[in-house]
């Protein structure tokens, strides 16, 4: 089965005040003296890696903020379950992060990516793809996960908007439609299970040309899910009105589809670092954010606790991690330069 990922671009979108966009005169402040090293620089500008540099600006930290500029979550036209912001789109937080950062004069976002870093005795070397060097004392990893869709026609153009791959972030907006769950593994089983017992009771598994065992169908049926095992050729139609077309048999008519992707790191920088993962390819970090190389922390869908089955894809949850990793950051800052 061949597959496919999706990392798309959003459009920019206007925040709650003007801000000057990522690697424009002003931006750059009293931190990009050559040579002088970043209390923290933080890697990846999505929840995790906006608010992380925030609280640490907050703090008066010298902060780098570097922004690769494809977000995880561009697909989708919405975020959910932030208060305040519920159904904002992904571009508008965004911009309106960046607003949030340009009032801290200590902050310094820039455009780029970090294609290589090493630890040294008194912190991190970080090597940019333009070619520059930056050092820092702590290092903040909120880089994120990448979307690795099942290759059917339709469907990577569609996630996001018509084909979901989260039922907290998206199943309420599909309440009482007609629904398919497209995947074979035990987790899409149980997915088509979850949002049949909560969001509708007309849903469909779509395996896709794999044959459920007879414990799955079983689970299944228990629940009353339907079950089309025929290969999928094409996913057709607008959002609220898609269509799911089978290589044999009749098309069914469905309002949204759920799809849970396989993911994987958007950057190698943990593990060039060595920062140990857990089997699930998530840098594995412990209840305050820090991973397995001192002075490194990891924060949003790229890292977990090890105790938790899953990284949670939510804009709130990452939000908070950055947050966390930033305090503990600038502790261990506080502590080492007060000889504590």
């Amino acid at each position: 089965m061949s597959e496919t990922s999706t990392a798309r671009e959003a459009d920019e979108a206007s925040g709650t005040r003007e801000a000057p966009e990522i690697g424009e005169a002003g931006e750059t402040s009293e931190t990009g003296r050559t040579g002088e090293p970043f209390d923290v620089v933080v890697v990846g500008a999505g929840p995790a890696g906006l608010n992380a540099a925030l609280v640490s600006g907050r703090q008066r930290r010298r902060v780098l903020l570097i922004d690769s500029g494809r977000p995880r979550n561009a697909p989708s036209p919405e975020t959910h379950m932030l208060l305040s912001r519920d159904g904002f789109s992904p571009a508008a937080l965004r911009a309106a992060a960046r607003a949030d950062l340009a009032a801290y004069a200590t902050v310094e976002t820039r455009a780029g990516e970090v294609t290589d870093a090493r630890a040294l005795d008194c912190g991190f070397e970080l090597v940019l793809a333009d070619g520059r060097v930056e050092h820092t004392r702590k290092l903040i990893l909120a880089t994120g996960q990448v979307d690795v869709l099942v290759d059917i026609p339709g469907l990577a153009e569609r996630f996001g908007r018509g084909v979901f791959h989260c039922p907290f972030c998206h199943g309420y907006e599909t309440r009482d439609m007609p629904l398919a769950v497209v995947g074979s593994d035990p987790a899409s089983v149980m997915l088509a299970r979850y949002v049949a017992d909560r969001f509708s009771d007309d849903v469909v598994l779509a395996t896709h040309g794999q044959v459920p065992t007879d414990e799955q169908r079983a689970l299944l049926a228990k629940a009353g899910v339907g079950l089309r095992v025929e290969q999928l050729t094409s996913i057709i139609g607008e959002p609220g009105s898609l269509t799911l077309e089978f290589a044999a048999g009749s098309p069914l008519a469905r309002g949204a589809v759920f799809h849970r992707t396989r993911i994987h790191q958007h950057s190698a920088l943990a593990a060039r670092l060595g920062c140990a993962h857990l089997p699930d390819g998530c840098v594995r970090v412990d209840e305050f954010q820090r991973t397995s190389v001192p002075g490194v922390f990891a924060a949003g869908d790229m890292a977990r606790l090890a105790a938790l089955p899953d990284p949670l894809t939510f804009v709130v949850t990452g939000a908070a991690d950055g947050a966390r990793a930033a305090v503990w950051a600038d502790q261990e800052l506080f502590r080492a330069d007060a000889g504590l």
